[in-house]
């Protein structure tokens, strides 16, 4: 057999496809929102977790969490838009886990406002967060997965990425180059036993939708939009299918971006 036919022949056949024991993930953003839901659900798979936070010493009790789950929480400095540091964060988790197999690109935002009015700084800054950064952790964290045997790289997208959302162009645009740079990884890492997908959430009740969601008329507007369940989703719901696309269960899923939209996008 060639060497990705064995690789494939080698995988666990006799626990969960699901099973992430013996594994360590690195997830950005992990203080709040999607990302700490992401940490967590990776720590009750049986993942060890590195938990990227702009302030090491600021986890918000997410390492007592974790740990409370039984696995290991390494909380690393981690600002994807310092990348020469967040390259750092990368190569600590690797030292202290002996390997990364699976990096969640998940931190990102946006600036709302109309395009004829985004300016060049703003368009650069949202950029900086969601496309640059992803690129740039992904192409380190590939190097040393390339060197341990393979890997899996989780790119939290958008339904922004897939469809037009007026009044958030710029956003828009950064998570459709995310879609795209997904593709793009995976043609070119697969060699490696590298898998590189994403996820296109909707709107998911968290700190950082609460103040739009608030209020009435958009939210009214939003479920509507969310065309087949139409209810706003819950962390869960996302990080549940991080795990997924990390785990033996996804082994010959890449390249992929899957919508997590509850029917956003299929109307």
């Amino acid at each position: 057999m060639t060497d990705l036919s064995t690789r494939a022949a080698q995988l666990p056949t006799s626990s969960s496809p699901f099973e992430l024991t013996g594994t360590a993930v690195l997830v950005t953003g992990a203080r709040r929102g999607l990302g700490r839901a992401i940490a967590l659900e990776f720590a009750r798979a049986g993942a060890d977790v590195a938990i990227g936070l702009r302030d090491e010493t600021d986890d918000a009790g997410l390492v007592s969490e974790i740990e409370a789950l039984g696995r290991r929480a390494l909380p690393v400095r981690l600002d994807v838009t310092q990348l020469d540091s967040a390259r750092e964060a990368i190569d600590r988790a690797v030292t202290e886990f002996t390997r990364v197999h699976t990096l969640v690109n998940n931190a990102g935002g946006g600036i709302m406002g109309a395009a004829i009015d985004v300016t060049e700084d703003d368009f650069d800054r949202v950029w900086a967060l969601n496309t640059k950064s992803t690129y740039f952790l992904s192409q380190h964290a590939a190097r040393h997965m390339r060197e341990a045997g393979g890997g899996s790289i989780v790119n939290i997208a958008s339904q922004a990425g897939l469809v037009a959302l007026p009044g958030e162009s710029s956003y828009c645009v950064s998570k459709a180059a995310v879609v795209h740079m997904t593709r793009c990884h995976a043609v070119e890492w697969g060699q490696y036993g590298i898998r590189v997908n994403a996820l296109a959430p909707t709107f998911i009740e968290t700190d950082g939708t609460e103040a739009a969601l608030s209020d009435a008329e958009f939210r009214a507007d939003t479920v509507e939009r969310i065309a087949a369940l139409h209810r706003v989703g819950v962390p869960r719901e996302v990080s549940g299918a991080a795990v997924f696309l990390a785990s033996p269960a996804a082994s010959l899923i890449t390249g992929q971006t899957l919508a997590v939209d509850g029917g956003w996008t299929a109307r």
